[in-house]
């Protein structure tokens, strides 16, 4: 399976919902990257304010690059979100996202409600 993903932009909520799936290449990587630039430009909220939801359930065990390539991109501290959820379920490697994420603090997920639900508990967006 090669690999797909969606990004959509919920600028009201402060609310980036990413979908990722197959397996990526160093293409297809920076494909999402552009992408992911495009979204974040459409957010209303101040550099780093926004939440981010990563639905990974659909994604395959990575190349060793592809894996450094999302740690590298997950680390970019112009992209960095106020919170971070992903969706893993039980199909994603979770050593493999474990060391993509490094030192960033973000919470796993079986669920995208919960997941959305962390996401906005103790939500402190009129502090933005």
């Amino acid at each position: 399976m090669s690999a797909d993903f969606t990004i959509d932009v919920d600028p009201a909520r402060d609310l980036v919902r990413i979908r990722m799936g197959g397996f990526f290449t160093s293409e297809d990587i920076g494909a999402f990257l552009a992408e992911r630039a495009e979204a974040h430009a459409q957010l209303r909220c101040g550099p780093n304010r926004h939440l981010t939801l990563n639905d990974l359930r659909d994604m395959k065990i990575q190349a060793q690059e592809s894996v450094e390539m999302f740690r590298a991109m997950l680390a970019d501290p112009a992209y960095r979100s106020r919170r971070l959820a992903f969706v893993i379920g039980r199909t994603l490697a979770h050593t493999q996202l474990q060391r993509a994420l490094d030192r960033r603090t973000a919470r796993c997920f079986d669920d995208p409600w919960a997941a959305e639900a962390w996401l906005f508990a103790g939500s402190d967006r009129a502090a933005a």
